[in-house]
């Protein structure tokens, strides 16, 4: 079974259960199905400049960043189980409202893209 955390600001209208539900579909279609868990985390933009600067060193916003266990914190240990740690996502609202609005798209379906992109790179895909 895949667990998907979804950790989001009150203010910021997200339904958790969809974001759920697409994950756990997306890791089965690409053949996760064993125990694994996965983090998504919903932020401002504040945040997500921290985060940036924090583990990229940089100072651009992103949309969405994504961070294996390995790439988020080394000195971590998991406890043995048998639940296979994906990591996290990270996603900016307020960036997702902006590039919606001009993509013309619906808020939710560029969200949905962005999760998605980022479940990509915690599966190893990676662009230039």
């Amino acid at each position: 079974m895949i667990k998907v955390n979804v950790s989001k600001q009150s203010n910021y209208p997200v339904s958790s259960v969809k974001v759920r539900k697409f994950l756990k579909n997306f890791f089965k279609k690409k053949g996760i199905t064993s125990d694994a868990e996965v983090s998504v985390a919903i932020v401002g933009a504040e945040k997500m400049l921290s985060v940036g600067k924090k583990y990229l060193g940089d100072k651009e916003l992103h949309n969405v960043l994504s961070f294996t266990p390995e790439e988020s914190s080394a000195e971590f240990v998991y406890p043995p189980d048998a639940v296979i740690h994906l990591g996290e996502i990270i996603i900016c609202y307020p960036q997702v409202f902006e590039e919606a609005k001009k993509e013309n798209k619906l808020i939710e379906q560029k969200f949905l893209e962005l999760v998605e992109h980022g479940a990509l790179h915690l599966m190893g895909e990676h662009h230039q």
